[in-house]
C-alpha cells in the first residue's frame, strides 16, 4: 500500500501520514496513533523501517568527462531540469563524470549504496555503464535511447529531426551538403547521421555526392575541412551540434566567407552559443531542460513504486533563420 492510498483511506494528507511514520514533524497525538495503528494492521511499519534503512533519497547523475573541455550547454540544461524535479520530489542529486571505458565513479556510488538510482546523460552504442547497472538490476534512467527495456529512456527523436531539417533545406534548393558530426559511437550522432541519409534517399539525392566528416574534430583540422568543403563547392554545411557549429562558423567568418551568400550553415542542436552570431543560425531546438526534468521524474516515480513511463519522446522544433536563406 502506498502513502497516497493510506492517506485516502484515513482521510488525511499524504504529508501527515509521512510525518507520523517517520516520527518527524508536528502532528497531533491522536492522529499519529490512528495512523500508526493502521500501518501496524497492514504490516507497513516493518516495511517503512526497512525502507528507511536502505533508502538514500539520492540520485546519481553521470556526465561525460569531455563536457568540461567542450562546455556543451545541453548537459547544463539537462542538469537544471534534473535538479528542479529532484528538489520538488524531495530528492538530492550527486554528480559524477564517466567515460566509455571508465565507470569507476558509477561503481563507487552503487557499491557504497550512496544513491537509489542512476541517470546517464549520454547513450553509447556499446555502453559499459548500462550493462553494469542492468546486470545488478540497479535502477537506471537515461537522457537518450538504448536497446534495454529495463532502462527508463527520455529523448528527442534526433533521427527524425535531422531528416526533417535536411529535407527542409533540400526544399529550399540546396543539393550539395557537408555533414559534420563527431564520434558515431554516441547514439545521438549516429541518429543524426542516419536522419541525414534518410532525407537524401527520400528526396532522390545521391549520398555519394555529399561530404561527411566524423570523428574527433580538433581545432587544427578545421581549416583543412573548410578548404575541402569550399573546393568541392558545398552549398550548405549541417553541423551535428552547437559546439561544432560555433567552431565552423567562427572559422568561416574569420576567413571572410559571407553567410549564406557564399555558403549556408545549420545546426542539429540549438543553444545560446549560437546566439552571438550574425546572421542567426538555422537549428533544431531540443529542450534539454525538459528532457532532464522528465528523466528525473520518471526515475523517482519508479523508485517510489508509482506509475511511470519507461520511454518518453520529447518535442522539438526546427528554427529557420537567415543562415540558410
Amino acid at each position: 500500500m502506498t502513502l497516497d492510498e493510506m492517506a485516502k483511506q484515513l482521510g488525511v494528507s499524504k504529508s501527515t501520514v509521512s510525518r507520523a511514520l517517520s516520527g518527524k514533524g508536528r502532528i497531533g497525538a491522536e492522529t499519529r496513533q490512528k495512523i500508526l495503528s493502521f500501518a501496524e494492521q497492514h504490516n507497513m511499519l516493518q516495511e517503512t523501517e526497512q525502507k528507511k534503512n536502505t533508502e538514500t533519497r539520492n540520485l546519481g547523475v553521470v556526465f561525460p568527462a569531455d563536457i568540461y573541455i567542450n562546455g556543451n550547454p545541453y548537459f547544463q540544461e539537462c542538469l537544471l531540469g534534473i535538479c528542479e524535479a529532484a528538489s520538488l520530489m524531495e530528492y538530492n542529486v550527486m554528480i559524477i563524470t564517466g567515460t566509455a571505458v571508465d565507470i569507476s565513479g558509477i561503481q563507487r556510488l552503487v557499491e557504497e549504496k550512496k544513491v537509489d538510482g542512476i541517470i546517464l546523460t549520454r547513450s553509447l552504442v556499446d555502453d559499459k555503464a548500462v550493462k553494469y547497472l542492468i546486470d545488478l538490476h540497479f535502477p537506471v534512467a537515461m537522457t537518450g535511447l538504448c536497446d534495454y527495456n529495463e532502462v527508463i529512456q527520455v529523448d528527442t527523436d534526433n533521427e527524425l529531426a535531422s531528416e526533417n531539417l535536411t529535407s527542409v533545406l533540400i526544399g529550399k534548393g540546396f543539393q550539395k551538403f557537408a555533414l559534420i558530426v563527431e564520434d558515431l559511437s554516441y547514439r545521438v550522432n549516429r541518429k543524426r547521421y542516419d536522419g541525414f541519409c534518410n532525407a537524401l534517399l527520400k528526396n532522390g539525392i545521391s549520398r555519394e555526392m555529399q561530404m561527411v566528416y566524423t570523428g574527433n574534430l580538433k581545432m587544427e583540422l578545421l581549416d583543412g575541412i573548410i578548404s575541402d568543403i569550399v573546393t568541392h563547392k558545398v552549398e550548405c554545411i549541417i553541423c551535428g551540434d552547437d559546439v561544432i557549429c560555433t567552431r565552423i562558423m567562427s572559422r568561416l567568418q574569420a576567413e571572410g566567407y559571407r553567410i549564406p551568400r557564399d555558403i549556408a550553415i545549420a545546426s542539429l542542436y540549438d543553444s545560446q552559443n549560437l546566439q552571438c552570431f550574425t546572421p542567426a543560425i538555422t537549428a533544431v531546438n531540443v529542450m534539454g531542460r525538459q528532457v532532464g526534468d522528465m528523466a528525473a521524474r520518471q526515475m523517482i516515480c519508479y523508485l517510489q513504486k508509482k506509475k511511470y513511463e519507461s520511454k518518453v519522446m520529447m518535442d522539438y522544433e526546427i528554427l529557420l533563420r537567415k543562415s540558410t536563406k
